[in-house]
């Protein structure tokens, strides 16, 4: 089962076990219904401030959608198994998927941290919608060179560098010098 398509069902079947309908879920959650509905069709699968809206709003971990078993051990990501990730995209720019995401912890049942390898693609786009939501960040450049647009701020990372930050303030990560990037990337969502 693709990742989008998963995220998709899980979304439905918890906002369904709630008794809600899209249009309840779009309102509580300040998104739209059509970006409800495609999510839950498995046409789309939005950047995490959406995913974590919607988590929020049904009272489940953004983990939830992710989550494949319920091991509450320790859980082991073989590099082996991390042959097809998850490409989640801006709003504004549905056709772009600029970073493909690689979860490392999908088994583990109950956690807080999202971590992630990340495949960062250089979009060519010089314009970029900040996001923002609850929690914090954490990013190690594996290789490349990353650059973090953060409030009015702009940070270069490279491989090796690392940097922690809060996600509330309006942000955005993308590749630097319009080459590709890979990091290891922690996203804690209280």
């Amino acid at each position: 089962m693709s990742y989008v398509k998963n995220v998709g069902e899980k979304v439905r079947s918890i906002r369904e076990s709630k008794n809600l309908t899209q249009d309840e879920l779009a309102d509580r959650s300040k998104l739209s219904k059509e970006l409800i509905s495609r999510i839950e069709s498995s046409k789309d699968l939005p950047f995490l401030a959406p995913l974590i809206r919607i988590a929020r709003t049904l009272g489940v971990r953004m983990g939830t959608f992710l989550d494949e078993s319920n091991e509450t051990g320790p859980v082991i990501a073989r590099s082996e198994s991390r042959k097809s990730g998850i490409s989640l995209h801006h709003l504004e720019r549905q056709s772009t998927f600029d970073l493909n995401f690689f979860p490392l912890a999908n088994d583990k049942a109950d956690r807080h941290m999202e971590p992630f390898i990340i495949e960062i693609k250089p979009s060519g786009d010089k314009q970029y919608s900040m996001n923002t939501h609850e929690g914090e960040e954490f990013i190690y450049v594996l290789s490349g060179d990353v650059e973090l647009s953060y409030g009015g701020d702009q940070y270069i990372i490279s491989a090796g560098d690392s940097i922690y930050y809060e996600s509330l303030t309006p942000h955005h990560v993308h590749s630097a010098n319009n080459k590709p990037a890979r990091v290891l990337a922690v996203v804690y969502t209280p």
